[in-house]
């Protein structure tokens, strides 16, 4: 596929959960909890989406949506073409291969059973079984040097190795079946700073070399922005405003995605004293009890009657700069 390609179209997708309240009867009905509430988007071969928000906005459900780690109720996956969506197991095992995850927690998602070697190798003896002994030692060894890992490290266990060198074992065994798309769920969220940007310049240097596509998801807006051809913000489940990366900091439309962008630090601790920071107010609301209309309008300082009656919808205003609100700046 020729970079620029549509690779992954989301259509309207919905996902929910019911679950009863603490203390709730056995035959009290269960709430509906809306994680995610029609998000649209596409993605290109070769593209850096950025997906960020709160937390609890929905940016891991939506990501282990698109590999169908949790059932959709509405909506559409399509997948070089394909809609994902209905696919049983066996039929979606092919496209596992196509599309990886690396997760939030480094060491959470090592097994601490198994060493390194045989953490990397899973995926291939998963997917290609037949694969002799000999070709997958060299993969994995492959895989090791290409993500900064010494060879001889290959039989030790996760345990042994820092936060930033588990995350690069997560980024090898993703990578070990050559996919097309890499989900990133906030991988440098629990790392230090100095090795957040060892793996951010890690991961754009594999895509540069392999020609991959990558979802990356992160609440820090400043490391979305450098690893980013275009962002989508999110808020309780629901898109806010997508645009290419440089214009939606430079004339950021929505009155949420402006408050994020207000509460980057700035380096310069001169500058950062001096200025005003506006803050936004007021606590999320739940995801069971959704305000009506637009869902940010309890939180938004240009409020007005319209927003509470109407849900906007994420229209494009200029170019491929898209908004979901009914006063855009």
């Amino acid at each position: 596929m020729s970079k620029g390609e549509t690779l992954l179209r989301v259509e309207s997708l919905k996902v929910s959960f019911n679950i009863k309240p603490a203390g709730a009867m056995p035959w009290t009905s269960p709430l509906k909890l809306r994680a995610v509430d029609g998000v649209s988007f596409e993605l290109r071969a070769g593209e850096t989406l950025g997906i960020v928000g709160e937390s609890g906005c929905g940016k891991s459900t939506l990501a282990r949506a698109i590999i169908k780690l949790v059932p959709t109720v509405a909506g559409r996956i399509v997948w070089l073409g394909e809609n994902l969506v209905g696919l049983s197991k066996a039929q979606m095992r092919p496209h596992r291969k196509e599309i990886q995850m690396i997760f939030q927690d480094p060491l959470a998602s090592l097994d601490p059973r198994m060493n390194i070697g045989e953490i990397i190798a899973e995926p291939l003896k998963t997917h290609y079984p037949r694969t002799p002994k000999v070709e997958i030692k060299a993969r994995v060894g492959e895989m090791m040097a290409k993500v900064g890992l010494l060879p001889n490290l290959v039989n030790r266990y996760p345990h042994e190795f820092s936060g930033g060198q588990c995350q690069r074992i997560g980024i090898a065994r993703a990578l070990i079946l050559e996919p097309k798309l890499i989900i990133c769920d906030e991988p440098v969220s629990a790392l230090d700073v100095s090795i957040q940007a060892q793996v951010i310049n890690l991961l754009k240097e594999l895509q540069r070399e392999l020609g991959l596509s990558l979802i990356f998801i992160a609440h820090d807006l400043s490391v979305v922005k450098h690893v980013s051809d275009r962002i989508m913000v999110l808020y309780l489940g629901n898109a806010m405003e997508l645009a290419n990366s440089d214009e939606l900091y430079r004339h950021p439309r929505h009155p949420y995605t402006n408050l994020l962008i207000d509460a980057v630090p700035i380096p310069d601790p001169e500058i950062e004293l001096k200025r005003e920071v506006q803050l936004i107010e007021g606590e999320l609301p739940s995801p069971i009890n959704p305000p009506s209309g637009c869902v940010f309008r309890t939180r938004c300082p240009r409020a007005k009657d319209r927003c509470a009656q109407e849900k906007p919808k994420l229209d494009v205003i200029e170019g491929e700069h898209m908004v979901a609100c009914h006063y855009p700046q």
